[in-house]
């Protein structure tokens, strides 16, 4: 019998979880729901000595990871690994999984509706007409159609994204490190795909060297009256230059489901109405929570038993 320590989750309870687990003969231990510190993991982490270790947003350190005797996966239940120490997971011989498709649907879903709240005003005349206004001759609204959007990052995600924008008649402008797209999107720098788009989406994974990724410089370059959306990672977006573009009107409007400094996210921010902010949700639906959670726990079944996981991260005994 392996323990499996599932430092938190973002759900009512781990029945899933320890259904897949318990039934391989496991035993399961869940960390708390509400967020824990760094410190807090490395001590629940060092009190049970797991041969695996779950975890969804909180954060695995290298001391965490160096902490049990025989530690064979950190599993994240998701897709990100910016929460997860993988160099120290490497060098120690563990593998490093994640579930990469689970929600490709759920965040193209929610790219596009926040690119078409944006385009018809959708929150921002429900919260007027709630208010005791009703005023169509306020509108100010876009014809979806006539957009040109770019996709930075065209993976599963972005690649979905585009095929629904295409269904709406855009133009669909894509980067990413590979210079591959797919049918109808049109691939290019990142530079002339923010000088060219009338919205930005954001799908690219965080990493030291996309930190800050849209910066004041970037910002300067997209097109005047421009909306940016980051369905993404927070930190991605420098937000001091987003609400300066904002302040002076060279950005339009921003739609956000990932805000830097989450979960308490700057109000000056949040609290615009030319923003619109939902709270890391975009993965979210009942049958992606339910097929994360299963797939998460059959993955580390799966490296309990021998073999390897169906979505290695790293290479273990490899430094990264």
């Amino acid at each position: 019998m392996a323990c499996v320590v599932q430092t938190d989750f973002a759900w009512p309870d781990v029945a899933i979880e320890r259904t897949v687990i318990e039934a391989a003969g496991h035993r399961l231990i869940a960390g708390p729901s509400s967020h824990a510190s760094a410190a807090e993991i490395e001590a629940l982490i060092a009190a049970h000595n797991p041969q695996a270790i779950m975890t969804c947003w909180a954060q695995v350190s290298a001391a965490a990871i160096a902490s049990p005797s025989d530690l064979r996966i950190v599993q994240r239940i998701g897709v990100g690994l910016d929460n997860i120490a993988v160099p120290a997971a490497s060098a120690r011989g563990a593998w490093v999984a994640n579930v990469p498709d689970y929600c490709v649907g759920e965040v193209a879903d929610h790219a596009v509706a926040l690119l078409l709240d944006w385009a018809r005003g959708t929150v921002s005349f429900d919260r007027s007409v709630k208010a005791g206004a009703w005023n169509p001759a306020a509108a100010r609204l876009r014809r979806v159609a006539d957009l040109t959007v770019g996709i930075v990052g065209v993976g599963r995600i972005g690649t979905a994204t585009a095929q629904r924008l295409l269904a709406f008649g855009c133009r669909v402008l894509g980067t990413s490190p590979s210079g591959r797209g797919s049918v109808g999107i049109e691939m290019m720098t990142l530079d002339a795909l923010l000088a060219a788009s009338d919205v930005v989406i954001i799908h690219a994974p965080l990493t030291d060297a996309s930190h800050h990724l849209i910066d004041a410089g970037r910002i300067a370059a997209m097109k005047p009256g421009a909306c940016l959306i980051n369905v993404s990672r927070g930190p991605l977006v420098d937000t001091a230059a987003l609400l300066a573009a904002l302040d002076s009107g060279h950005l339009s409007g921003a739609g956000l489901d990932v805000v830097e400094g989450e979960p308490e996210p700057p109000r000056a921010l949040v609290d615009r109405a030319d923003v619109v902010v939902t709270p890391h949700i975009a993965f979210s639906s009942e049958a992606s929570l339910a097929e994360l959670r299963r797939r998460s726990a059959e993955e580390v079944v799966r490296v309990l038993a021998g073999d390897a996981p169906q979505f290695p991260c790293n290479i273990p005994g490899l430094s990264q």
